[in-house]
């Protein structure tokens, strides 16, 4: 492949043309303290403090960066491709060992470098003058803003060829460019996982591969190396429905609890909270109105746990202020028959539902000389503890819609939900409700979305190779179910210059 300098000059630096600056990039919480905090960060001058935010708190690698490094010679493969281990050696001499990344450049070249690396042993540049074009060329777009991958590819990609970072292989498989092979993967990050978002399949089997538990693995390879994935799950029977070994099935709803418990605690590219995952569920599955109404209930939780917080707190410590404001007989002051005060806040506290037993155990700590208690309350920040005792708030929800349902939802028609199991009627209800029970929730906490099944199936592009039947979690990538998609961004505009793209 030939590849034309547009941007840089041969033997020179890729980013002459570009200034950098130093700046500082923090994260707090909302009540100021300092969750996250890097000084010295370089990045190019133009860039926004939100985009040079962005690099350092979630793409550059934090440890593992060795302080010196040496070059590995490889037959074959240009000088300025080879790639680089920790030097020992001179790492002692500098009194440091591993340290974290603190320049985008750093992240620009190993992003370019591996790919330039990868696409030299695989034959696709015509001369070691074509590789470094690509090499440079890169280096720069990325740094100019004009072109970018995905969150996987800035988390992983390079961090084997530039620093020598591996570790223990991750379930990971990969073609091999030689044989055309699927091979799995010995190491974790030589062949890295830089796909942006999966759809994965999952069948109506609890522990083999293929079924429900073996799904939430399969998620927790992708979510810690910083993809998403999105499933229907719209093939796992609903609640009773009959199990081979003569009970009944807990149903839908208890295993995606289990799945977004699991996605809130994995670190997303072992950086960031959260992971980004699709849940899909078809309108005529036995729990489709569990599912739809699923978060407004999870709201509700929380709209009870914030008030009902902050009422115990106000009425607990009305009670205490009963005993302390007391000024006769001190034993009297915890009788309510002789205190009217005391008798008062309590008959408020039991009518706004506050349970006797900390009403006694107040009283209890009232004897004991405490003048007040510290209840804790919550608040409805949605990183807080109240959103993080409930389930569903670790994906984005879905309903997958038929034009038979929206005929059925117009032409005011019962609609029946199908068991699983055997295929036969578990329930027959009014379409038009289900429909008004989906505007009503996604109005209530913005779930679910509506996928239309039929409309996009007629734009499928590989029919033959079976329906499409889910999505990723942005919803921009629908294709077959175990497939991936490996997003890349241009900005069109940085390639626009005297009223023409260049």
């Amino acid at each position: 492949m030939k590849i034309d300098r547009r941007f840089t000059t041969q033997n020179a630096d890729a980013y002459d043309s570009i200034e950098f600056r130093k700046t500082t990039s923090e994260i707090r919480n909302p009540d100021g303290s300092v969750v996250f905090s890097l000084d010295e960060v370089e990045v190019p001058k133009g860039w926004s403090q939100v985009a040079a935010d962005v690099i350092a708190q979630k793409y550059f690698r934090k440890a593992g960066v060795p302080a010196a490094l040496k070059k590995v010679a490889e037959d074959g493969v240009p000088e300025f491709l080879w790639r680089s281990v920790p030097d020992a050696a001179a790492q002692v001499a500098k009194g440091a060992t591993y340290t974290g990344e603190r320049s985008s450049k750093q992240v620009f070249d190993r992003l370019a470098g591996a790919w330039a690396y990868w696409g030299w042993k695989g034959g696709m540049f015509d001369t070691e003058e074509d590789a470094s074009a690509y090499y440079d060329e890169m280096r720069y777009m990325l740094a100019a803003q004009m072109a970018a991958p995905n969150s996987p590819q800035w988390f992983n990609t390079g961090l084997h060829w530039a620093y020598g970072i591996d570790g223990p292989s991750q379930g990971h498989h990969y073609v091999d460019y030689k044989t055309g092979e699927l091979v799995k993967s010995d190491s974790a990050y030589e062949h890295p996982q830089p796909h942006a978002c999966f759809i994965q399949s999952v069948n109506d089997d609890l522990v083999n591969d293929g079924g429900i538990m073996d799904l939430w693995v399969r998620e927790a390879r992708l979510f810690k190396y910083g993809s998403g994935t999105g499933t229907n799950f719209s093939s796992l029977r609903g609640q009773n429905e009959s199990l081979g070994g003569g009970g009944k099935s807990s149903g839908l709803m208890s295993f995606l609890k289990i799945g977004d418990r699991a996605a809130g605690a994995i670190k997303s590219g072992g950086t960031t909270r959260r992971a980004a995952k699709m849940v899909i569920c078809d309108m005529d599955h036995p729990d489709i109105k569990d599912f739809i109404s699923w978060k407004v209930r999870e709201e509700q939780k929380v709209a009870s746990l914030v008030a009902g917080s902050k009422m115990h707190e106000l009425k607990l410590n009305e009670i205490f202020t009963a005993v302390r404001l007391w000024d006769g007989n001190e034993q009297d002051a915890f009788d309510p028959k002789a205190n009217p005060s005391l008798k008062t806040a309590i008959k408020s506290a039991k009518k706004h539902a506050i349970p006797e037993t900390y009403i006694n155990r107040v009283l209890q700590y009232a004897r004991q000389g405490y003048g007040s208690i510290e209840f804790p309350t919550y608040d409805t920040d949605w990183d807080s503890e109240a959103y993080v005792t409930v389930s569903g708030q670790n994906s984005n929800n879905s309903v997958r819609v038929t034009n038979a349902f929206l005929k059925a939802v117009q032409n005011d028609e019962p609609w029946e939900l199908i068991r699983r199991t055997d295929g036969e009627v578990a329930q027959t209800v009014s379409a038009r409700e289900l429909w008004e029970d989906v505007g009503h929730a996604a109005w209530a906490c913005a779930d679910p979305g509506v996928q239309y099944h039929d409309t996009i199936n007629s734009w499928h592009t590989c029919p033959e190779d079976g329906a499409i039947r889910g999505s990723n979690p942005c919803s921009e990538y629908m294709f077959l179910d175990d497939t991936a998609c490996n997003l890349a961004s241009m900005n069109l505009l940085k390639f626009y210059r005297d009223g023409k793209f260049q």
